[in-house]
């Protein structure tokens, strides 16, 4: 009978497989995938299947240094189970004994017991000699990133792209949202130690908490209740942005999965009526569940943001969130498989979409009102270069640069238009923030 640790690997090499050879999110493909391993399986199933992609170039190459010949592609598991193995051997405390017989096993749970002999034979003699330790000189393989990333991020950033990809491919911190409605951050610091749980602040976002080591939600006191929430920090200064200039109506643009939306309703109270808009309908079920937790109501709408004659009434709003589709390469640290997923090609996509957005949803404020434009991006194509393209077509917009509070300066890069908060700042994912403001004609 196979042992559980052989049955953890061979899930795992078809989850990446599932990512690199059939471009499923790691996510979704995890969540098919997980079901009737234990917790510590399962704990072991997702430090596997993200170390692998985050070293996806690296392991990559040392594959092909072992091959004599490239695997076929109806044999791409292999490939990804090889990636597991190595991955093992070079940057976790799995045992060579352990991280080498369990993966020559999983070979045959997949069925290829004839390729468990050459992941044994690769394994072996990746040990023998020592290929970690050569340097390298390819700059996918030295940094792990597709090379169209690379470049993007030395144009856009020539004196930090280094910095960014090495702080993509860290592990992100578990981040805490503080149900202001209910209690302060400290308050709920001092709940959490109580459960011996240790959590730090961060002076200018007032409903943050970074946890010391991440966390099941099961053991957070009042989760359930909705007396918190996981959150990036980074991603909570937009309600707080938006709501110390504008209250009253607020349209949530592109909400899913309702964060943004559950921070609003938190820290406006009474104060504003919030419509959240989503058009994906299958992630409308995440929002009303996630303000189900929090006991909040909102007007939930599944419907296109960027086409508003089939859902707006008509009624203005006073200040508009639109949190924009976009690259994501601000969030790779939690999501390593977008630097498989995305292409080049993609971010002239998504910049006519945000445009679009633009363009859609600026008629629907009411003068004198506010729009916060936000990406989880790091490049410029889709946020200050979009903003400043907007600019240009309007009169009636102008940037408002006042931050919410001073505190967040530091956390922030100013662009020509905007603010970009880059990954890895004080532990933070990878944001941008635009405020336009309405003029009264």
């Amino acid at each position: 009978m196979a042992s559980a640790g052989a049955r953890v690997r061979a899930v795992a090499a078809e989850i990446v497989d599932a990512v690199t050879t059939g471009g499923r999110s790691l996510d979704a493909a995890i969540a098919d995938n997980e079901s009737g391993l234990s917790a510590n399986d399962r704990s072991l199933l997702r430090m596997l299947c993200y170390g692998v992609l985050r070293h996806h170039w690296q392991l990559e190459g040392w594959a092909g240094e072992l091959l004599a010949r490239p695997l076929k592609r109806k044999d791409s598991v292999i490939s990804a189970l090889l990636s597991v193995g190595l991955y093992q051997l070079s940057d976790t405390r799995v045992p060579d004994h352990a991280a080498v017989s369990q993966t020559v096993e999983a070979a045959r749970l997949l069925r290829r017991p004839k390729h468990a002999g050459l992941i044994n034979a690769c394994l072996r003699r990746f040990q023998r000699e020592n290929l970690a330790r050569e340097p390298q000189l390819n700059e996918e393989r030295r940094w792990n990133h597709p090379r169209w990333l690379i470049e993007a991020l030395k144009r856009d950033w020539p004196d930090d792209w280094e910095a960014i990809l090495v702080a993509n491919n860290e592990r992100a911190p578990m981040w805490l949202r503080v149900n202001s409605s209910r209690q302060e951050a400290a308050n709920y610091q001092g709940r959490l130690a109580a459960a011996g749980i240790s959590a730090e602040v961060l002076p200018g976002l007032p409903d943050a908490l970074r946890l010391s080591n991440p966390t099941s939600v099961d053991e957070l006191p009042g989760f359930a209740d909705g007396d918190a929430s996981v959150q990036d920090a980074a991603a909570q200064i937009a309600a707080r942005w938006l709501l110390s200039k504008t209250r009253g109506r607020i349209l949530d643009a592109c909400a899913a999965p309702g964060g943004k939306s559950g921070h609003l309703l938190e820290a406006g109270g009474g104060d504003i009526e919030l419509t959240a808009v989503e058009s994906d309908a299958s992630r409308i079920h995440s929002i009303k569940q996630n303000l189900d937790r929090l006991g909040r109501d909102a007007t939930i709408i599944a419907a296109d943001a960027s086409k508003p004659v089939a859902w707006w009434d008509g009624r203005l709003f006073d200040g508009v969130l639109l949190d924009a589709p976009c690259s994501a390469t601000g969030v790779i640290r939690r999501h390593p498989d977008i630097k498989l997923l995305r292409r080049a090609s993609d971010v002239e996509e998504l910049r006519r979409l945000q445009g679009a957005l633009l363009e859609a949803l600026w008629p629907l404020l009411a003068p004198g009102g506010f729009l916060l434009y936000v990406t989880c991006s790091t490049l410029a194509a889709e946020n200050d270069n979009v903003v400043a393209a907007f600019l240009d077509d309007h009169v009636d917009a102008v940037k408002d640069e006042m931050l919410p509070n001073n505190n967040i300066r530091d956390l922030m890069r100013r662009k020509a238009c905007g603010y970009q908060i880059l990954p890895g700042t004080a532990g933070l994912d990878g944001f941008y923030y635009a405020c336009l403001e309405k003029k009264v004609s």
